[in-house]
């Protein structure tokens, strides 16, 4: 069995495999910057000298929103930036978060990382600011292990020019970011470890609830969006009592709370705690200042290394403080931010290559006593060669895309719509020009998102007037929402709330939005709930 598209392989069981997910978007150069004088914003640590944007508007990029999390402060939550004296530059980015390779699609960001990384970016659409308009701020994927927010594919687009503040945010990863040991939750006033990287993106919205209205932001109008793990994160931060209030409308894409079990600290604890033995940390009080000694390469070298057929080590958990119960949980039972939301997915995210009979073998493990009804329901049953779908793709791409993102997103939509607040959910299925044949793959809608369309690298195309007619449909949507809650306005196609039909948009593959009600893939995420939200069920919203 392989995974295509450079995910890091993985044994079949699909609990294992919704650990990987990561945004696969290949560095792009920087633009040029256009240095003007006159750019120049205060903050609550110091000045600010930012530079025009071509477009209009201006740019603040590599602004520190935390002390450097090295020496003492790894494995710290974030710490109040110190002020400054004179102004500080701010035209260029600052070094993405310490990362190891893993594809090509993060080799750029992992060569250039540093474990001093807790920067962000604010991207304005015209200066000096006229009003307060909304603030969008955006959550990079990546499987909280790789990436980063300094991209011109996140800077560069026409996103800003919709009327809204862009701010994206560098956040701690891997074992810089969820490192978790008996000895860190001892030391914490807090009694928890782990999370450090949902950390930092809390205090980044509290920097910009602080800081966003010098840039013409309003700090009461706060849309939280990501993508991959920046939507599960996203997802999370609504679970979190930390971040309420901080922010007032979500966007969730191809990621979702329900994407996986969220271990407990107990068990992230025994996890840290043979990672320390493999990096011959001594036991007791003197592991910290051990493990903090050590380099990043060689953090990184043992983070790399671990039992294959177990789940990763290092991801969010239940610790009690960030997140005080699993977040699915919260979801199931209407506790989480009651804030409008956005949420959808690509028709085909990952694909996976396996025969008929490996699949069949996967299913069976994961399904149990459900697994006549799951085979059946892809083609699989009686020894069955699965069944193909234009747009969804083969059996075994539609089996993955199903379980790690499109139902856990479905479950997420109908759990926030069953608590009374606004839910709308979409799908996306135009796929990158000249890469018909792959689908609508994981990271497509990206471009799309963010009105930048690469030249290089594995999103990008030959884009026409189609892509640009839907980017900015998807543009307006986005940023409609963002201001009101409500992606509804103009002359935008309709797009009603989920409701209890479990009405939908396709943003389709010749770029029409069409609605769909009746639920997005009703009898296969129906059965996955069954399978692992049993409270939730098959029969909840029908």
């Amino acid at each position: 069995m392989q995974i295509r598209r450079d995910v890091p392989q993985r044994p079949a069981v699909l609990l294992l495999i919704a650990f990987t997910f990561a945004v696969f978007v290949w560095n792009v150069p920087d633009a040029v910057a256009f240095n003007n004088d006159g750019f120049v914003v205060s903050t609550s640590a110091g000045r600010l000298q930012g530079v025009a944007r071509a477009s209009g508007g201006a740019e603040f990029l590599g602004i520190p929103y935390a002390q450097p999390p090295v020496g003492y402060l790894r494995w710290h939550e974030p710490v109040e930036m110190k002020p400054w004296s004179g102004v500080r530059d701010t035209s260029t980015f600052g070094t993405p978060c310490a990362q190891p390779i893993l594809g090509d699609w993060n080799k750029h960001d992992a060569e250039n990382s540093k474990e001093d990384c807790l920067f962000l970016n604010v991207i304005t659409p015209a200066w000096p600011p006229k009003s307060k308009l909304p603030v969008m701020l955006w959550i990079h994927g990546g499987a909280n292990a790789g990436g980063t927010a300094s991209s011109a594919l996140y800077k560069d687009g026409t996103l800003v020019q919709h009327g809204i503040v862009l701010v994206t945010v560098n956040y701690r990863l891997g074992i810089f970011g969820f490192f978790a040991h008996p000895e860190l939750t001892r030391a914490s006033r807090h009694k928890a470890a782990g999370n450090y990287g949902l950390m930092d993106q809390i205090a980044a919205l509290r920097w910009v609830r602080q800081n966003i209205a010098a840039f013409g932001g309003d700090p009461d109008n706060i849309t939280v969006f990501g993508q991959s793990a920046g939507a599960q994160d996203t997802s999370l931060l609504m679970t979190s009592s930390l971040a309420k209030n901080l922010f007032h409308r979500a966007i969730a894409e191809s990621g979702s709370a329900f994407m996986r079990p969220i271990p407990p600290l107990a068990k992230a604890e025994q996890s840290g705690e043979a990672l320390a033995a493999r990096l011959r940390a001594p036991k007791g009080t003197g592991s910290l200042p051990y493990l903090r000694n050590l380099s990043v390469a060689e953090l990184l070298q043992a983070a790399s290394v671990q039992d294959p057929k177990a789940p990763p080590i290092l991801a969010p958990i239940v610790d009690g403080y960030v997140l005080s119960r699993d977040p699915a949980e919260v979801f199931s039972v209407g506790e989480e931010s009651p804030i409008p939301m956005i949420i959808g997915s690509t028709t085909r995210e990952f694909g996976v290559t396996a025969s008929p009979d490996e699949l069949r073998k996967m299913i069976e493990e994961f399904s149990g006593d459900l697994a006549p009804k799951a085979l059946a329901l892809y083609g699989l049953a009686d020894g069955g060669q699965g069944t193909g779908d234009p747009l969804y793709g083969p059996v075994e791409n539609q089996w993955l895309a199903d379980q790690v993102f499109r139902c856990p997103v479905t479950t997420q939509a109908m759990s926030h719509r069953s608590a009374h607040q606004p839910t709308y959910e979409y799908q996306f299925e135009r796929a990158i020009p000249g890469q018909e044949a792959e689908g609508s793959v994981h990271s497509a809608d990206l471009p799309y998102v963010f009105g930048y369309y690469p030249r290089t690298g594995n999103i990008s195309g030959k884009f026409g007037d189609t892509d640009f007619k839907l980017a900015d449909w998807i543009e307006r949507y986005w940023t409609t929402f963002a201001k009101t809650g409500d992606p509804n306005g103009g002359s935008l196609p309709d797009w009603p709330e989920l409701g209890a039909s479990q009405t939908f948009i396709e943003l389709t593959q010749d770029g029409r939005v069409l609605v769909r009600s009746g639920g997005l893939r009703r009898a296969q995420c129906d059965l996955n709930r069954e399978i692992l939200h049993p409270k939730i069920g098959g029969s909840k919203g029908k």
